[in-house]
């Protein structure tokens, strides 16, 4: 009962304040954070009333089921971006943005934290420096989707946006792989080229080949049906599969196999939506269908951010230049990128601010590098700080860069209500 009341809470705390962010023109996303945050350890769940928000991380991390799903599904929604017949125009480009705009922001962000690294030595030891270089690297694709979505944005700056938010995340943990695996030969003075470089390959072409299997799959059971409600039912229990088999995590022969279900679940939806000739509506009624899972996953993210890393002034100081070379970094990588693709002036101008919100796979990353010890407690603590900074204001940025390259209607979406009444009164006229 507790965490019934909770879910309905926290879903209707986010959705009123979506209310009130249109009255100020914030995306909705940036409201579900708030509410969260609102509803979070730090404010209304330390009053300790039972299913009044969330009384500690304890409790929200009982609810990670509806975070990996919702994330399920929105990687599933990013990889309808591929189809094939779009990629040949933009193809080339994404790829060598997502590639190039992620190694630069790396690049940037290595070499500011160790400079600190040499101008603070007991604060930022040199592994953290590393390794937050490669978690820069990482873009947040729930919040730039939702977004999107929200504004229907349409242009050469969102066609390029989605499948490069994609390869960034691909490209991110490679680097971080990386990235960890010098930073724990520097602490243990040992190099170990199969967690550097094997590991990282292999999961990222696992989570691919698995991807393509579940996609083949699913598009061959989908043709033994023709009720929208039981392939939307059959679109679901794939992507909810494609999610648990993402979960499992082996060993064989010292090497450690696993799977990213961001990956696994955009190779689902890219495989689905090259083969399948209804995929594009099934896509859209899948869209209606994830909504509310999508408002509570925001709203659960809003009370997992930390307030508490705001007490420490060493770690606020570190994650400020953390968050201003890792917007560099993200903004020139772009450019820069998107001028050696021979992209749209837009494009250059543009793409960069929408690369600047970061969240679950950059957690992800800081969690994993908590094996290091003291210096993954300093990495996990800066991300914690950066991510609150970047949810709250990456969405908004994401929206104004948008509405300047000229892909979101400066006076907002037309309701469904309106769209309803004016369609009806055109059945009467005719």
């Amino acid at each position: 009962m507790q965490i019934l009341f909770s879910l309905s809470i926290a879903l209707f705390a986010g959705l009123m304040l979506s209310r009130v962010a249109k009255l100020l023109q914030l995306p909705a996303v940036t409201a579900y954070l708030i509410a969260g945050v609102l509803l979070g350890p730090f404010l209304i769940g330390s009053l300790g009333v039972p299913g009044l928000g969330f009384t500690s991380f304890e409790e929200i991390e009982h609810l990670s089921i509806i975070s990996d799903v919702a994330l399920g599904f929105i990687a599933f929604a990013i990889g309808n971006e591929f189809r094939l017949s779009e990629l040949k125009h933009i193809g080339k480009q994404a790829t060598i943005i997502g590639i190039l705009q992620a190694v630069i922001t790396t690049i940037v962000v290595d070499i500011a934290l160790i400079a600190t690294h040499f101008m603070m030595p007991d604060v930022l030891p040199l592994p953290a420096a590393i390794i937050l270089g490669a978690v820069a690297s990482a873009t947040a694709p729930a919040a730039t989707l939702m977004v999107v979505k929200q504004y229907k944005a349409k242009g050469p700056v969102t066609s390029t946006l989605l499948p490069v938010v994609a390869l960034d995340d691909a490209v991110g943990l490679v680097l971080f792989a990386i990235s960890f695996g010098v930073a724990k030969a520097i602490l243990t003075n040992h190099i170990d080229p199969v967690s550097i470089i094997v590991e990282p390959l292999l999961e990222v072409i696992l989570s691919i080949g698995l991807g393509a299997l579940m996609g083949a799959i699913f598009t061959y059971c989908e043709r033994f049906f023709h009720s929208r409600s039981k392939r939307l039912a059959m679109s679901v229990a794939f992507v909810f599969i494609t999610v648990a088999i993402s979960m499992i995590k082996f060993e064989v022969g010292g090497v450690h196999i696993g799977f990213s279900s961001l990956l696994s679940c955009m190779m689902l939806g890219t495989v689905f939506c090259n083969i399948c000739d209804f995929s594009a509506e099934l896509m859209d009624r899948l869209d209606r269908w994830t909504a509310p899972i999508l408002v509570l996953f925001f709203v659960i993210s809003g009370a997992e951010l930390d307030l508490g890393v705001l007490s420490s002034s060493i770690i606020v100081i570190i994650g400020i230049v953390y968050i201003v070379f890792r917007c560099i970094g993200k903004y020139f990588g772009a450019s820069i990128s998107a001028s050696i693709a021979k992209s749209e002036p837009n494009v250059k101008k543009y793409l960069g601010i929408t690369l600047f919100p970061q969240a679950g796979v950059a957690l992800g990353m800081a969690m994993k590098a908590l094996e290091l010890g003291e210096a993954g407690n300093i990495v996990s603590n800066i991300v914690l700080f950066s991510v609150l900074i970047y949810e709250l204001v990456g969405p908004f940025l994401t929206k104004v860069a948008l509405t300047k390259a000229g892909e979101i209607n400066p006076q907002g979406k037309t309701s469904n209500r309106i769209k309803d009444h004016q369609r009806d009164t055109h059945t009467n006229k005719i």
